[in-house]
């Protein structure tokens, strides 16, 4: 297939791409500037805001569309990037695939969470939900609409986790918001790269999946095992919301204190998923290959819980 992908140069998208690649499919990238990319890389020239330039790139050569590009922050403008996307796949059975997170799911104490459940989205991704309607709906006009909902996403040091490994360093032990009690459902960036190609090339039109290897990951052990990747001894302490708020806002700082439990079967069932990457603990304790650092801005848009 020939696909066109928005966010390909982010942490996810790099991923994605690496995958899409590997498994023989063509990769057009949607980007601000064709000049980053080098020579020879096949790239459409836009920008989320501009809903022309997206209509532009929605070529008749294009099998696919996958928009893992941070959301702009602005439903309205979101919204039309989802019109102007989908406007000419409409009545022609192509794929869009659209990138949300399990935030959407709010807390959910100690239930385990599947994609029937309902959505009650904290703060920083509050209009989501509608956002994810909107793309389910064009399964009307005959798009093979899916929404993916990644979780935590880690992997090659990136990712909160790797956000987690730097506060580490910077204060000499790991730290974590929230309860003891917290836990976070998890991905590998590579697993779920491996989910993007399935739910491009497989998933039913109007499918919902959860991008989630690990259900929930106790966000204590994680913050040890970040000091350990610091090059500490594996302690952790508390780091209380408000004080959070001040260094990452008081959206971030509610993500990161949310508890979840939240199950990824039916990616598994439905369309073959299986998972094989380290266990974020395991990765976290052996020497990696780190990923260029992550953006605030990306963790805080659509990467991802």
């Amino acid at each position: 297939m020939k696909v066109l992908v928005l966010g390909s140069t982010g942490y996810i998208g790099s991923a994605v791409t690496r995958r899409l690649t590997a498994d023989g499919h063509q990769v057009v990238h949607f980007v601000k500037d064709a000049g980053r990319l080098g020579p020879d890389v096949a790239s459409r020239v836009g920008d989320l805001g501009d809903p022309a330039s997206l209509r532009a790139a929605v070529t008749d050569d294009i099998d696919a569309v996958l928009n893992l590009a941070t959301p702009t922050g602005d439903e309205t403008a979101d919204a039309a990037a989802v019109d102007a996307l989908t406007e000419r796949l409409r009545g022609t059975g192509r794929a869009f695939v659209y990138t949300s997170g399990v935030w959407v799911l709010g807390a959910t104490g100690d239930t385990v969470v599947d994609e029937d459940a309902a959505t009650n989205a904290i703060a920083i991704v509050g209009y989501r939900p509608r956002i994810e309607q909107r793309v389910l709906a064009t399964t009307a006009g005959d798009v093979r609409a899916v929404v993916l909902r990644p979780g935590i996403v880690y992997g090659h040091g990136g990712g909160i986790p790797g956000l987690m490994t730097g506060w580490a360093k910077e204060h000499g032990t790991g730290r974590y918001v929230g309860s003891p009690a917290t836990r976070w459902p998890m991905v590998h960036v590579d697993d779920l790269a491996e989910l993007f190609v399935l739910a491009l090339t497989k998933a039913e039109p109007g499918s919902v999946l959860h991008g989630v290897a690990h259900e929930a990951v106790p966000v204590a052990a994680l913050a040890a095992a970040t000091d350990i990747a610091a090059g500490g001894t594996g302690r952790a302490e508390t780091w209380p919301q408000e004080q959070a708020a001040d260094v990452v806002g008081a959206p971030f700082a509610e993500a990161l204190a949310l508890n979840q439990v939240v199950s990824g079967r039916r990616a598994v069932t439905e369309l073959g998923w299986r998972p094989s990457r380290p266990y974020v603990l395991t990765e976290l304790a052996e020497p990696a290959e780190l990923a260029e650092p992550t953006e605030l801005t990306e963790l805080t848009g659509g990467d991802r819980g």
